[in-house]
């Protein structure tokens, strides 16, 4: 490079002699020979080059321009946020400050009592509901010919043409209500909603609303006993759905209502006890048509009542037995979400051929049953086999007799499917001799009502034995209140959570006790963010939080638990949402310790050494997490907490006057957590309107002396209040001080481990970049219910005083901006406890400006000493300069749009280097709750030419297919299977759906103890010099590189793009088939010996009009053969 510079100045001076003599520019000709010799030299320096393997760029000259810029941004940072007086303000307390190590084993057990505290009071509710409605039955005659007017949620408060209220509606009083996420509600009365596919005025559901009008009184009177209820109901067996307080219900954008509680997993949990079902599915060619769609619709059904207690499998026969998933073969699986969907996606790809042998089928079945009762798999409760089919040709008495009779341990049910009637009879036997039900299947509109027989049969036994056994489900996203969407974007995803505690109804009267009638469940919604506010973010310190599990290891509540994915612009709950692992989270858990002591119910610690990541996967940190949990009693649920080592083993507290700290309280510039809880303000209604700062504010002066607070939480916070108080003063006289103002510096701000936030904007809104940061939008730099802010986070990686650099992720409005922060601490004795963060955000022209006026040697510098390029120049063409922070991020570039780019995207040469050298460290990461796309080869790429009349076709058969449904939604032919007929309309190309995987993802972090570095790369005819030097008191590095050696041939960029983890098939059915430790269900009822087992079933029959009877199957065939 140093050549190149010489003749390059030669060749100037050259021009320069004779830019004003053309003719002696002719005539000379020795300076024609030296000038004809230039190309030559160039050349021949440049052969040099390639050849030479002295480093050119000095790094005595890059160390200085590091230590020069570290000093400049220091000095801003400690300037600007004020963290030396901080600090001081924090070391004068010391002497009256207690530090105390956070004991986790008590923590956890009193997180615990605390919750089943909560929840015994839920579950207290819900009993004085069943009790009140086994009463009112018990004291209801039924009607056939009753008249009642009920309040029909749909119809409320709606008029006809004329304006007179419409029927089953009525004026119906509504008022948002804070406690009810600003739902306009009735706390006075409940409503009832009706399912469309249900006849409102259907005399099981008069006689229903009429008797449960009962319930109105318990439910108000449940919640004055405890405020802190949601959403209590009842769930008729009949279809309807009381619920307090009364709504208005919206349907969806067809004016349909699908909502059907006896499908709610709350409902199906608590109706029946676990089961393990075959579904045997008929797939001979007399099943083809509608006959089939009609069969698939009635397997997806049966699934839909199946939950992760339950286990499953499905086998499907013609002239042989296969089984739908042959990685399932001989064995059940846990019906959880995600088997589930994976099963329906198999039946939607059945097709029919052959004849059909059921013999060899049932045998399969009862196998599968009988093995898994042997080796102790599955629920080890009820066993059932859901036989679908068009007839029988005989009843296999010997098939039962050799497997099933006399216990008849195994009920079976049969659904015949069609309109053909010839082989009922055998079909019928089949369920009635095996302690089944029968039912027969002719169209869409059939399946619900008649899949939902099977639940009434199972739950006889525990019905005759009158016990209530209260369930808890799993997680689930409520998608049906209007306002959930709207929480998608507000809220952290892991706390739109909800869990429900539900128990049956049963009928008391004494002539119907065989027949063991459930007449619905009750129950009420638990929010899953409400019960982790009992176990409080600030005694769990930076890194720590709570997490609660399930029976079967699944997770209710965690921090990292991701239950939406972004399709377009829309946010969607993943497909597996509900059923994450503990192990898929705690991954480093790698033996399952953890999780298995916590299914079992134990109580325990376990200390991991694991890699976490923050910054939405960005970055990567190494913690030592401690890690406590114990069982909530009388409930599946089990409750860990992790500590992590260092900041996370002890708390700090501190006492200030009550008068003191009140006064600091209230400065402008302090706020509090508004997602924590100081002060109980859902408790009293007149409450719920406070902040949780105006709260406090109000029981400190004692003008609410009956709110419930936090005592220890409040007085950290006041002890924070006053020690922080100065930061007010100095940062006022500094933003008023305009002549001293550096541009560009924007906002301070603090906090503290008690939640306690101040900040000030020292420039105006007019002028800020980083618009959004710190606002209420910007949650991920706030104090949440689920974490600490980032950069109080981030700075907790560094010693106190040393300040961190980084740029925001670009995808949020903050702007191109950086954020510096460092840690304050105080000690006592040998214990060390973090006090808070404090820091200052800048725009990123900022640090750039001081940056380039210090890179850049001037023109008179002395070079006598110095080996290589002097003076040496960032601006200069033939060289690149960067800054770069711990994690490989570009703060500072030529090239503005690399701010924020990982290194290795921009110099994969250099970033490669450094990770040989060990300057860097690549470290895997692993996300089991990834969205990857489908894989496309299922795309048909044939006659191209015919796409146009395929794109027409498809147009018209969705047009049918939803003319159809016109007809079937008034129950003319029974309602169809959408899914299957508006393929081409309603699905996106395989290629663009997205489904659940597992991926890994590299982070890179840099080896502090390397604090230069320089080397050379070989790439091809030249070679790429660079320096790397430490700036001090930073987590940055400079980086200084040579700029003309192109060397992307020979080194690819390293992107941080995650990737599918591909498994063989054999290893991925290892996968599905393994059976991980669940804890069952303490209860099972599974046989009475009064039960009515000659309840087996009849006919169902639809009423059409001839010619709908003739055109709808014809035109289902015609669309399914399409």
């Amino acid at each position: 490079m140093f050549w190149i510079l010489v003749v390059l100045r030669l060749l100037k001076e050259e021009m320069d002699a004779n830019a004003g003599d053309a003719v002696q520019w002719q005539r000379n000709g020795p300076r024609r020979t030296r000038l004809t010799m230039l190309p030559w030299i160039i050349l021949c320096s440049s052969l040099w080059l390639a050849a030479d393997g002295q480093m050119k760029i000095s790094p005595e000259t890059v160390q200085k321009w590091a230590e020069s810029f570290g000093k400049e941004i220091a000095s801003l940072s400690t300037k600007y946020s004020g963290a030396e007086l901080l600090q001081k303000k924090y070391k004068d307390v010391e002497g009256v400050l207690k530090i105390e190590e956070v004991d986790g084993g008590e923590l956890v057990k009193k997180f615990a009592e605390e919750m089943e505290k909560m929840l015994g009071r839920k579950m207290k509710s819900v009993k004085r509901l069943a009790e009140a409605a086994e009463e009112a039955d018990l004291y209801h005659e039924y009607n056939d010919t009753l008249e009642f007017e009920y309040y029909n949620s749909m119809l409320i408060n709606m008029a006809d043409e004329d304006g007179n209220p419409l029927p089953l509606g009525g004026e119906f009083p509504l008022e948002k209500n804070e406690h009810f996420s600003k739902l306009p509600v009735n706390t006075q009365q409940s409503n009832i909603q009706v399912p469309t596919n249900v006849y409102n005025r259907d005399t099981d559901i008069l006689n229903g609303a009429y008797m449960s009008e009962a319930l109105n009184d318990v439910f108000i009177d449940n919640f004055q006993k405890d405020p802190t209820l949601t959403w209590q109901y009842f769930g008729s067996s009949s279809g309807f759905f009381r619920l307090y307080p009364g709504i208005q219900w919206i349907p969806d954008e067809n004016g349909v209502v699908t909502f059907d509680c006896r499908n709610r997993n709350w409902y199906i949990q608590a109706a029946t006890s676990p089961k393990d079902v075959v579904i045997v599915v008929d797939v001979s060619g007399s099943m083809k048509g509608l006959r089939l769609t009609i069969a698939k619709h009635t397997i997806n059904t049966l699934l839909d009542t199946l939950g992760e207690n339950d286990f499953v499998n499905i086998i499907a026969y013609s002239d042989y037995v296969r089984y739908l998933e042959p990685c399932f073969k001989g064995i059940l699986v846990q019906a959880d979400l995600d088997n589930r969907e994976h099963f329906k996606l198999l039946t939607s790809e059945l097709h029919v051929k052959g004849e059909g042998k059921v013999k060899n089928a049932m045998k399969e079945s009862f196998r599968i049953l009988n093995e898994a009762a042997a080796l102790g798999q599955g629920s080890l409760c009820n066993q059932a086999i859901m036989l679908i089919t068009d007839g029988a040709m005989e009843d296999f008495q010997d098939v039962f007799q050799e497997f099933n009779w006399p216990e008849r341990r195994v009920r079976v049910f049969t659904y015949l499917i069609g309109r053909e009637m010839t082989f009922a009879e055998n079909v019928k036997w089949i369920a009635c001799n095996n302690k089944g039900y029968y039912t027969h299947i002719s169209t869409l509109a059939d399946v619900q009502e008649n899949v939902m027989e099977y639940l009434h049969v199972l739950s006889r036994p525990m019905v005759i034995n009158h016990d209530h056994d209260i369930i808890w489900t799993e997680a689930y996203m409520d998608s049906v209140l209007p306002t959930t969407k709207e929480l998608f974007n507000s809220q952290a995803q892991s706390l739109l959570l909800m869990t429900s505690v539900a128990m049956p109804v049963f009928s008391k009267k004494k002539e119907t006790l065989s027949h063991g009638i459930l007449l619905g469940v009750v129950g009420t919604d638990v929010a899953l963010k409400e019960l982790m506010r009992l176990a409080p973010r600030y005694k769990l310190g930076v890194h720590g939080y709570a997490y609660l599990i399930t029976n079967n290891g699944y997770i209710l509540s965690h921090p990292d638990l991701r239950p939406l994915y972004k399709e377009g612009k829309k946010l969607k709950p993943k497909p597996n949402y509900n059923s994450v692992d503990l192990s898929e989270v705690e991954w480093e858990d790698t033996e399952e310790k953890l999780r298995t002591a916590m299914v079992k119910g134990e109580t325990g610690t376990l200390s991991l050494d694991v890699r976490t990541s923050v910054d939405k996967g960005k970055r990567v940190m190494f913690l030592k997490n401690d890690y406590f949990y114990t069982s909530i009693n009388e409930t599946p649920f089990s409750l860990g907490i992790v500590l992590t080592r260092g900041y996370g083993q002890y708390i700090f507290v501190g006492n200030v006057s009550v008068e003191e700290g009140l006064h600091d309280l209230l400065a402008p510039d302090l706020t509090i957590a508004s997602e924590w809880t100081y002060c109980e303000t859902d408790i009293d209604p007149a409450h719920r309107k406070l902040s949780q700062l105006q709260a406090v504010v109000r029981y400190l002066t004692g003008k609410e002396p009956d709110l419930e607070c936090d005592v220890q939480l409040m007085q950290q916070t006041l002890f924070d209040a006053v020690v922080t108080a100065p930061m007010e003063a100095y940062w006022t006289a500094l933003m008023l001080n305009t002549t001293g103002m550096d541009d560009g510096i924007e906002t301070a701000f603090l906090g503290t481990r008690s939640g306690l936030m101040r900040f000030q904007r020292y420039a105006g809104i007019e002028k800020r970049v980083g618009m959004s940061f710190l606002t209420a939008t910007d949650k991920e730099n706030m104090f949440t219910l689920d974490h600490f802010p980032l950069w109080f986070r981030r700075a907790a990686e560094y010693p106190a005083g040393q300040f961190l650099y980084y740029m925001p992720r670009q995808d949020t409005r903050a702007g191109r901006i950086v954020i510096s922060t460092t840690a304050i601490t105080v000690t006592v004795g040998k214990k060390t406890a973090i006090a808070g963060a404090i820091g200052v955000q800048m725009t990123l022209e900022v640090m750039e400006s001081r940056f380039w006026a210090i890179a850049s040697q001037p023109n008179d510098t002395d070079c006598s000493d110095v080996e290589g390029i002097c003076p040496l120049r960032c601006d200069s063409f033939d060289m690149e300069c960067y800054v770069i922070d711990n994690n490989g991020f570009v703060l500072i570039s030529k090239q503005r749009t690399d701010a924020g780019t990982f290194f290795g995207e921009v110099d994969g040469a250099v970033m490669s280097t450094l990770i040989r050298m060990g300057m860097f460290k690549r470290v895997s990461l692993f996300d089991y709750q990834a969205m990857c796309k489908m894989n496309t080869h299922s795309v048909s790429r044939a006659r191209p030419l015919l796409n146009s009349f395929y794109a027409l076709a498809s147009t018209l058969k969705w047009f049918l297919s939803n003319f159809l449904l016109f007809l079937l939604e008034f129950n003319v032919c029974g309602f169809w299977h959408t899914e299957h007929f508006a393929d081409a309309s309603a699905h996106k190309k395989k290629g663009d759906l997205l489904q659940p995987c597992d991926t890994e993802y590299p982070s890179f972090v840099y080896e502090p103890s390397v604090k230069e570095t320089n080397s050379i790369i070989k790439c091809g005819r030249c070679q790429k010099m660079f320096v790397v030097q430490q700036i001090p008191q930073s987590n940055l590095l400079m980086l200084v590189v040579q700029a003309d050696c192109d060397c992307s041939r020979q080194y690819s960029p390293i992107t941080m793009e995650p990737k599918e983890v591909k498994y063989i098939s054999s290893v991925k059915c290892d996968r599905m088939r393994s059976q991980k430790i669940r804890r069952r269900p303490e209860s099972c009822h599974a046989y009475h010996p009064q039960e009515n087992a000659n309840d087996c079933g009849g006919a169902s029959a639809a009423s059409l009009s001839t010619l709908l009877f003739l055109i709808c199957p014809s035109i289902a065939s015609f669309l399914y053969q399409w």
